[in-house]
């Protein structure tokens, strides 16, 4: 997610926030399974029956429906246009996403947040209202490449195109220097936020704090200057 996504996600901080997930397939299983997790109420929907039965013996949802989302009276009649917030995760079937997106925003829902499989079809979920667009496959074969390419990079959030925070393995030749040694700031263009200690961190360590290899930092800064690490 980016600065594009801010205005969606501070809206969202206003809802009671019930959800329904359209499409059960490994996507919006996992999306259902998270919300629920976290003890929201989540309505699963599907147009196939086992999926449904799925998602019902696995307990993943509060309720969970079999019906068609290209059907404008059938998700009336089942209440969806009523929740806050509609995942729509059915991005390998583009008709059925493109008409499922201008339902919802026809029948009022306020958040739609939409799985899209490529550019065009991004664009036409946009010309239809969705809110937020999602790329999850692309999003996890850019993680994948980033993985094996730099392993030192355990994780990465992109402030932009430009820049991000990454938590990664502490340099061999970091070790037993102090932060202050390191000048981080002037010598890559880097600033500390957090580095490991006993399975924790610790966030805004002191000049003097000792980094240890092996272990883990966090630091915010340009994807050019990241690239520059020792890692």
């Amino acid at each position: 997610m980016n600065l594009s996504s801010l205005s969606f996600f501070r809206n969202l901080r206003t809802e009671k926030r019930q959800f329904a997930v359209i499409g059960l397939g490994r996507f919006g299983r996992a999306v259902c399974a998270t919300l629920h997790g976290l003890g929201y109420e989540v309505m699963g929907i599907d147009a196939d029956e086992k999926r449904v039965a799925r998602v019902l013996s696995d307990r993943i949802a509060t309720h969970a429906l079999e019906l068609d989302s290209t059907d404008f009276t059938a998700l009336k009649e089942a209440g969806v246009f009523e929740l806050d917030t509609v995942i729509v995760a059915i991005g390998n079937y583009l008709e059925a996403s493109i008409i499922t997106t201008l339902n919802l925003k026809e029948g009022g829902v306020k958040n739609v947040v939409t799985k899209a499989s490529s550019e065009i079809h991004e664009k036409l979920l946009k010309k239809v209202g969705a809110d937020l667009v999602v790329f999850p496959e692309h999003e996890m074969g850019c993680t994948l490449a980033r993985s094996i390419t730099k392993p030192s990079i355990l994780d990465r959030f992109e402030l932009d195109p430009e820049n991000s925070i990454v938590e990664v393995i502490v340099p061999e030749e970091f070790h037993g220097k102090t932060i202050a040694d390191l000048q981080l700031r002037s010598r890559y263009g880097l600033n500390l936020l957090a580095v490991s200690q006993n399975n924790k961190f610790i966030i805004n360590p002191p000049p003097d704090a000792r980094l240890i290899g092996g272990t883990a930092m966090v630091v915010i800064g340009s994807n050019k200057d990241i690239e520059r690490l020792p890692i």
